[in-house]
């Protein structure tokens, strides 16, 4: 399987790390905006190509699937223009930033038949996972999901401190891994959704606060805080609150509800849920199936977030 990666910034070296462990998949082309860091990338990881053309890179012979960690913004357009190429596609959260896109994204994958799968990472954590082992089996049913996402991004900086050429998005970016996994573990659709937000950045545009609200037909309930002025503990963390016991899952760390903690190391062939998505990717495309978290599996996020979005344009 041969690789490009769009995208060489934070969340893009974390992809390419994971890539390392596994067999058959080869990285032949890095794409960046920066042409001396898609060089530099392309180095450190064996990549033979590097450039600042991602429609050039996908008219290469040598490349089979792209993995997208692009600005959000551009994700809809890229997803599509890789899939036409021929190209099998995945896409960092979230696949678009508004409803009508996310639809074409869908409907493009059906018309090729290609592989269209989003980066929806916590379906893969092995924390989020050993919870829906068990509630597939019947031994748990979800009361109320209480999450916490909080950074501190009073600045336009990735994780890794740098300057970013884009502008983050609680509602679109953050708040997708959230809605997606309450639905995905209840398996309910979202029949109520609210949110407020705070003021607006003057600088960045966006807002920095918001809360969320989501209830399913059966009355599950999730309560989702996002803030970007957060300067204490960064991260999201996760109360599952169960008929059967409480969970608190914090990335791939899964404590009890009395903070003991549940041995999750054999869930999977690797605790880097990064990693266990770009293997779901690949096998996906040997097998010729459809992937967890694939572009159709996550639509009923997105149309969760606008009804989110409409609300807060309203309130």
């Amino acid at each position: 399987m041969r690789i490009a990666l769009a995208g060489a910034g934070a969340f893009g070296i974390r992809h390419l790390d994971g890539l390392a462990n596994i067999d058959g998949v080869t990285v032949t082309a890095i794409v960046s905006r920066r042409l001396e860091q898609a060089e530099e990338v392309a180095r450190k990881y064996g990549a033979g190509h590097a450039s600042t053309d991602l429609d050039e890179v996908l008219a290469r012979d040598d490349v089979d699937a792209v993995i997208l960690c692009t600005p959000t913004q551009l994700h809809a357009r890229q997803a599509i223009a890789a899939m036409r190429a021929g190209k099998h596609v995945q896409v960092e959260i979230p696949v678009a930033d508004s409803w009508p896109d996310a639809q074409q994204v869908d409907r493009v994958q059906q018309e090729t038949g290609l592989v269209c799968m989003a980066g929806h990472t916590r379906r893969f954590n092995p924390s989020h996972q050993w919870i829906h082992r068990r509630i597939a089996a019947g031994g748990l049913s979800i009361q109320q999901m209480d999450v916490q996402t909080y950074f501190f991004r009073r600045t336009n900086m990735n994780a890794l401190g740098q300057p970013r050429s884009w502008t983050d998005n609680l509602l679109w970016h953050h708040a997708a891994h959230t809605v997606d996994l309450f639905q995905y573990q209840t398996g309910e659709d979202v029949q109520i959704a609210h949110a407020v937000q705070g003021p607006i950045h003057p600088e960045l545009g966006i807002a920095m606060d918001m809360s969320i609200q989501l209830r399913t037909p059966g009355a599950r309930v999730c309560t989702l805080s996002l803030s970007f002025n957060n300067d204490g503990p960064l991260g999201t963390f996760f109360r599952y609150i169960c008929d059967n016991g409480t969970y608190i899952a914090r990335y791939d760390e899964l404590v009890d509800g009395k903070n003991n903690p549940i041995d999750v190391s054999k869930v999977d062939v690797s605790m880097n849920g990064i990693e266990l998505q770009d293997r779901e990717f690949f096998a996906a495309i040997r097998e010729k199936r459809e992937p967890n978290a694939s572009v159709r599996q996550i639509l009923p996020a997105m149309q969760t977030l606008d009804r989110l979005e409409r609300s807060l344009a309203t309130a």
